[in-house]
Protein backbone atom coordinates (compact mmCIF):
# COMPACT_ATOMS: atom_id res chain seq x y z
CA UNK A 1 0.00 0.00 0.00
CA UNK A 2 1.70 3.77 -0.73
CA UNK A 3 2.49 5.73 2.14
CA UNK A 4 1.14 9.34 2.20
CA UNK A 5 4.13 11.89 2.07
CA UNK A 6 5.02 14.40 4.55
CA UNK A 7 3.01 16.76 2.67
CA UNK A 8 -0.38 14.83 2.28
CA UNK A 9 -0.27 14.60 5.93
CA UNK A 10 0.57 18.03 6.55
CA UNK A 11 -2.03 19.17 4.12
CA UNK A 12 -4.87 16.85 5.91
CA UNK A 13 -4.29 18.58 9.30
CA UNK A 14 -7.81 20.20 10.47
CA UNK A 15 -6.80 23.57 11.18
CA UNK A 16 -9.49 25.62 10.57
CA UNK A 17 -8.22 29.22 9.85
CA UNK A 18 -5.29 31.57 9.86
CA UNK A 19 -4.80 32.12 13.44
CA UNK A 20 -4.90 28.74 14.44
CA UNK A 21 -2.42 27.76 11.65
CA UNK A 22 -0.35 30.45 13.53
CA UNK A 23 -0.89 29.59 16.51
CA UNK A 24 0.37 25.75 15.67
CA UNK A 25 3.24 27.35 13.68
CA UNK A 26 4.55 29.21 16.94
CA UNK A 27 4.25 26.45 19.29
CA UNK A 28 4.89 23.01 17.60
CA UNK A 29 8.70 23.21 18.08
CA UNK A 30 8.74 23.95 21.57
CA UNK A 31 5.98 21.20 22.08
CA UNK A 32 7.72 18.89 20.31
CA UNK A 33 11.06 19.64 21.98
CA UNK A 34 9.00 18.57 25.25
CA UNK A 35 8.06 15.31 24.00
CA UNK A 36 4.50 16.42 22.68
CA UNK A 37 2.38 16.55 19.59
CA UNK A 38 -0.27 18.92 18.60
CA UNK A 39 -3.29 17.16 17.87
CA UNK A 40 -5.45 20.02 17.37
CA UNK A 41 -5.64 24.05 17.96
CA UNK A 42 -9.33 25.46 17.96
CA UNK A 43 -9.81 29.32 18.77
CA UNK A 44 -13.78 29.51 19.35
CA UNK A 45 -15.96 32.20 20.64
CA UNK A 46 -16.43 35.98 19.67
CA UNK A 47 -17.22 37.61 23.60
CA UNK A 48 -15.02 35.80 25.61
CA UNK A 49 -12.69 34.01 23.12
CA UNK A 50 -11.07 30.45 23.81
CA UNK A 51 -7.55 28.99 22.79
CA UNK A 52 -8.07 25.31 22.92
CA UNK A 53 -4.22 23.47 22.39
CA UNK A 54 -5.04 19.54 22.10
CA UNK A 55 -1.88 17.53 23.00
CA UNK A 56 -0.45 14.17 23.30
CA UNK A 57 2.87 12.68 24.71
CA UNK A 58 5.09 11.55 21.45
CA UNK A 59 5.16 8.06 23.47
CA UNK A 60 2.04 7.89 23.32
CA UNK A 61 1.53 7.64 26.79
CA UNK A 62 -1.25 9.00 28.75
CA UNK A 63 -1.67 12.08 29.91
CA UNK A 64 -1.60 13.46 33.39
CA UNK A 65 -2.86 16.97 34.37
CA UNK A 66 0.70 17.53 35.06
CA UNK A 67 1.66 17.48 31.30
CA UNK A 68 -1.58 19.54 30.26
CA UNK A 69 -0.04 22.41 32.91
CA UNK A 70 3.50 22.15 31.13
CA UNK A 71 2.41 22.93 27.83
CA UNK A 72 -0.27 25.47 29.25
CA UNK A 73 3.37 27.60 30.79
CA UNK A 74 5.43 26.89 27.61
CA UNK A 75 2.44 27.90 25.03
CA UNK A 76 1.32 30.64 27.34
CA UNK A 77 4.86 32.73 27.50
CA UNK A 78 5.71 31.47 23.40
CA UNK A 79 2.03 33.03 22.96
CA UNK A 80 2.69 36.17 25.31
CA UNK A 81 5.49 37.16 23.39
CA UNK A 82 3.94 36.48 19.58
CA UNK A 83 0.58 37.58 20.60
CA UNK A 84 -0.84 36.43 17.49
CA UNK A 85 -4.45 37.02 18.80
CA UNK A 86 -5.79 40.26 18.90
CA UNK A 87 -7.80 41.31 22.69
CA UNK A 88 -7.97 38.63 25.94
CA UNK A 89 -8.47 34.85 25.51
CA UNK A 90 -8.94 31.92 27.90
CA UNK A 91 -6.20 29.57 27.09
CA UNK A 92 -7.24 25.50 27.66
CA UNK A 93 -4.85 22.22 27.31
CA UNK A 94 -6.32 19.03 27.06
CA UNK A 95 -4.95 15.85 26.08
CA UNK A 96 -7.62 13.84 23.09
CA UNK A 97 -9.49 11.64 25.14
CA UNK A 98 -10.34 8.01 23.92
CA UNK A 99 -12.66 9.01 21.19
CA UNK A 100 -10.05 11.42 19.89
CA UNK A 101 -10.30 13.84 16.75
CA UNK A 102 -8.57 12.28 14.09
CA UNK A 103 -6.67 15.51 13.15
CA UNK A 104 -3.85 13.91 10.65
CA UNK A 105 -3.43 11.77 7.95
CA UNK A 106 -1.57 9.34 9.33
CA UNK A 107 -4.16 8.85 12.24
CA UNK A 108 -6.08 7.01 9.68
CA UNK A 109 -3.22 4.54 9.77
CA UNK A 110 -2.69 4.66 13.12
CA UNK A 111 -6.47 4.33 14.60
CA UNK A 112 -6.91 1.21 11.86
CA UNK A 113 -9.43 -1.56 12.74
CA UNK A 114 -12.02 1.37 15.30
CA UNK A 115 -14.97 2.55 14.67
CA UNK A 116 -15.05 5.97 13.26
CA UNK A 117 -17.10 9.20 12.53
CA UNK A 118 -16.60 11.49 9.48
CA UNK A 119 -17.78 14.49 8.16
CA UNK A 120 -16.74 15.51 4.56
CA UNK A 121 -17.03 19.06 2.21
CA UNK A 122 -18.10 17.54 -0.35
CA UNK A 123 -21.34 15.36 -0.67
CA UNK A 124 -20.78 11.40 -1.66
CA UNK A 125 -23.94 9.69 -3.03
CA UNK A 126 -25.77 12.40 -1.33
CA UNK A 127 -23.77 11.76 1.97
CA UNK A 128 -21.44 13.88 3.82
CA UNK A 129 -21.65 11.84 7.17
CA UNK A 130 -20.41 8.40 7.25
CA UNK A 131 -19.91 6.27 10.18
CA UNK A 132 -17.91 2.88 10.03
CA UNK A 133 -14.78 0.64 10.62
CA UNK A 134 -11.47 2.25 9.69
CA UNK A 135 -9.25 -0.14 6.65
CA UNK A 136 -6.31 2.76 6.76
CA UNK A 137 -4.97 4.32 4.14
CA UNK A 138 -4.26 3.99 0.38
CA UNK A 139 -2.05 7.12 -0.60
CA UNK A 140 -3.89 9.99 0.71
CA UNK A 141 -7.21 8.24 0.55
CA UNK A 142 -9.03 7.06 4.13
CA UNK A 143 -10.49 3.38 3.84
CA UNK A 144 -13.76 2.29 5.66
CA UNK A 145 -16.12 -0.18 5.45
CA UNK A 146 -19.59 1.77 5.85
CA UNK A 147 -22.80 -0.08 5.86
CA UNK A 148 -20.85 -3.36 4.17
CA UNK A 149 -18.83 -1.68 1.87
CA UNK A 150 -15.93 -0.20 1.57
CA UNK A 151 -15.54 3.82 0.98
CA UNK A 152 -12.25 5.38 -0.15
CA UNK A 153 -12.54 9.06 0.80
CA UNK A 154 -9.87 11.96 0.02
CA UNK A 155 -8.46 12.76 2.99
CA UNK A 156 -8.64 16.57 1.40
CA UNK A 157 -13.11 16.21 1.68
CA UNK A 158 -12.66 15.55 5.60
CA UNK A 159 -13.51 18.45 7.39
CA UNK A 160 -14.09 16.38 10.90
CA UNK A 161 -13.20 13.25 12.10
CA UNK A 162 -12.97 11.04 15.22
CA UNK A 163 -13.02 7.79 16.89
CA UNK A 164 -15.92 6.47 18.04
CA UNK A 165 -16.12 5.03 21.91
CA UNK A 166 -16.91 1.03 21.42
CA UNK A 167 -16.03 -1.54 23.90
CA UNK A 168 -13.14 -2.21 21.58
CA UNK A 169 -12.04 1.15 21.71
CA UNK A 170 -11.97 1.07 25.22
CA UNK A 171 -10.52 -2.03 26.06
CA UNK A 172 -6.92 -1.44 23.41
CA UNK A 173 -6.56 2.11 25.72
CA UNK A 174 -6.54 0.36 28.70
CA UNK A 175 -3.66 -1.91 27.37
CA UNK A 176 -0.34 -2.25 28.53
CA UNK A 177 0.39 -0.45 24.83
CA UNK A 178 0.08 3.01 24.18
CA UNK A 179 -2.33 3.79 20.52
Amino acid sequence: MPQASLEDVRAFAVTHDDREAEVERLIAPSLAAMGYDIVRVRLSGREQAKLQIMAERQDRAAMKVEHCAEISRATGAILDVEDPIAGSYTLEVSSPGIDRPLTRLDDFERFAGFDVKLELRTPIDGRRRFRGRLLGLDGSAVRLIHEDHEVRISGSEIIKAKLVMTDELIAANQSAKPL
